[in-house]
């Protein structure tokens, strides 16, 4: 009897030391998963779709710092002329007021039928501005360009009449340009009748190229309007520092060929971009002029 009890105290110790074994053989396991870390296992997921607020705004944790890029330095360019043009104007007459204090001019391009186009051009012409009107013209896209916008579909009669209307909408302007337009820049019948307006007024057109294939200056040439083309266009992306290389592109332009245009909009980012930048390109020889003064007249 006390050798059975002897044996199963025994077996019962065997049983006890192997549960105790695989207990720690299991626990060793489980530590060694989790001594990864909680950011080893994160990292491991994959991010989520990035949305329009992640890239405005700061991710909270804070990245390591890095070098600032240096600000690439600015061509010399003794004579090189330069004409920056704001469209999209007659919404604020703030706007106005916070171009004319720029340190260099600009060209002001409004929107014949915004509910505040009257003071806007008021204002501007307050503050010695050229005008240009902003003619509304159909884009490829299908997008609203806005009221009294001109159109393909037009009979050449209606589309002298909408032109005539949309400059008398703009008191004082001396040329025009087209906002949107990606479609009916491109058709030269269209084109073709509107700058014949143009034309029998004295003023001059600035192709604001918002389509490869926009046919405006060719156009304007034939007829012997006064034309000049858009080379940059400087906050399709809102962010400073791409409007900033978007300057600087301007530059390298001007620098190589004479002369540049841009066209920009009265947002809050490229007003302090041009408050930043213009000091520097004049400092560094380049000279800022109003549209006029690039339009090609030797046509």
């Amino acid at each position: 009897m006390r050798t059975r009890r002897s044996s199963w105290r025994s077996r019962s110790n065997l049983l006890w030391l192997l549960a105790v074994v695989v207990s720690f053989a299991v626990g060793g396991f489980v530590g060694a998963r989790l001594g990864r870390g909680p950011a080893a296992d994160l990292a491991a997921e994959p991010s989520p779709p990035a949305t329009p607020d992640a890239v405005q705004r700061p991710v909270t944790a804070t990245p390591p710092a890095a070098k600032p890029s240096p600000t690439p330095e600015l061509p010399r360019a003794e004579g090189a002329r330069v004409a920056v043009v704001i469209d999209d104007l007659g919404r604020s007459v703030e706007d106005v007021d916070l171009l004319a204090g720029l340190p260099a001019p600009v060209t002001y391009s409004v929107l014949p039928f915004e509910h505040s186009t009257d003071r806007v051009v008021r204002a501007i012409r307050g503050h010695g501005g050229q005008l240009l009107c902003h003619l509304p013209m159909e884009p490829a896209s299908g997008a609203d360009p806005g009221p009294g916008a001109l159109n393909a579909a037009m009979s050449a009669a209606e589309l002298s009449r909408a032109t005539a209307v949309a400059l008398d909408a703009v008191d004082g302007a001396i040329g025009a340009n087209h906002h949107m337009g990606s479609r009916m820049s491109t058709d030269e019948r269209s084109m073709t009748v509107v700058l014949e307006v143009l034309g029998e007024r004295g003023l001059f057109y600035l192709d604001s190229r918002t389509s490869p294939d926009s046919v405006g200056y060719r156009v304007g040439r034939a007829l012997g309007v006064p034309s000049v083309e858009r080379q940059v266009f400087l906050d399709p992306d809102r962010d400073p520092e791409a409007i900033r290389g978007q300057f600087h592109r301007l530059l390298a332009i001007a620098a190589e060929r004479g002369y540049a245009v841009a066209i920009g909009h009265p947002y809050p980012e490229t007003v302090a971009v041009l408050r930043e930048e213009l000091p520097k390109a004049l400092a560094a020889g380049f000279e800022f002029v109003e549209l006029s003064a690039l339009v090609d007249r030797g046509v």
